[in-house]
């Protein structure tokens, strides 16, 4: 989820300092969040939102393709 942000951040010119005032979050902990991948639900929908997009997370069977 790390890279997807990443690109994110990266299409709307701003950068992780920027996101994290708009979450009122520390830079460090977030920057800690992105070392380790590890974002709740919660902070992922956060995270959408601050950057003005949609959150869609899929599970994909490996073996068909199929999306549920």
């Amino acid at each position: 989820m790390t890279e997807k942000i990443k690109i994110a951040l990266l299409k709307r010119k701003a950068t992780i300092k920027e996101l994290s005032e708009k979450l009122g979050s520390s830079q460090q902990n977030l920057s800690g969040k992105f070392r380790r991948d590890n974002f709740s639900m919660k902070e992922l929908e956060e995270i959408a939102a601050a950057l003005d997009c949609s959150l869609e997370i899929q599970l994909v069977m490996n073996d068909t393709g199929e999306r549920i």
